[in-house]
């Protein structure tokens, strides 16, 4: 019975290594923005009251000649005059829900995902993770959240990190199945996208950009704590 037992505990030992406290690993993911590019509709409530607002003063507003009020008198002519036709809030990524396009839900939010393997997951299995990167010889886990991000879409020059400090920390336990069972903590870093529309992802076998509603999905283990930690209101 003695030699039984032996044997299946150094089978679970050469199959998978066991990291002592000390061990534990610290890993740096990214939260990758990008914020609304349009102005998001208003709420029927905030624009009842705007409405309402407008009309009380223009009780009190003061009278001009009508003269000075007939714009289509008193304009010029020129090319400067061309009406203003608004582009679309819905976009063709909006109609086909192609959430690896960044023109997409403009007037909200959107997140990067990356598809594949991950620290703390089984091995060889892929699972929806954020840009990360364990810590290793970086001077700061702030660098090591830039190399984390730089790994996946490859240049920093169109991105903008918001502190040096990171916006959230979660120990993530070991799992029965991962291929060591070490404790993580993964430490939070906001980046966000400046100056494009489009970013050559070259890491994970798929991606996404997500609505915070969406990224609560992919997450619904850590869902409550995500959704206190990204404050957005559109």
């Amino acid at each position: 019975m003695q030699r039984c037992c032996k044997n299946l505990a150094f089978s679970l030992i050469t199959r998978r290594r066991f990291c002592s406290k000390t061990d534990e690993k610290i890993v740096a993911s990214v939260l990758f923005e990008r914020l609304p590019v349009i102005i998001p509709k208003i709420d029927p409530v905030v624009y009842a009251f705007q409405e309402f607002s407008f009309r009380w003063r223009q009780q009190f507003r003061r009278a001009y000649p009508d003269s000075f009020l007939k714009k289509t008198e008193n304009r010029g002519q020129g090319d400067h005059n061309i009406d203003y036709v608004p582009a679309p809030r819905v976009t063709e990524a909006d109609k086909t829900n192609d959430k690896k396009s960044l023109q997409r839900a403009l007037d909200r939010r959107l997140y990067l995902l990356i598809y594949g393997p991950t620290y703390g997951a089984a091995e060889d299995e892929a699972v929806w993770h954020f840009p990360e990167k364990i810590y290793e010889s970086e001077g700061t886990l702030r660098k090591c959240a830039e190399s984390a991000l730089k790994s996946v879409i490859g240049d920093l020059s169109n991105t903008y990190f918001v502190g040096n400090a990171p916006m959230g920390h979660m120990i993530m336990p070991p799992k029965e199945n991962a291929k060591e069972l070490c404790t993580l903590k993964r430490f939070i870093f906001k980046s966000q996208v400046v100056a494009t529309n489009k970013y050559d992802i070259k890491k994970g076998k798929d991606f996404v950009w997500v609505t915070k509603a969406e990224l609560l999905e992919y997450f619904p283990e850590q869902a409550a704590y995500l959704d206190k930690m990204i404050i957005c209101l559109v």
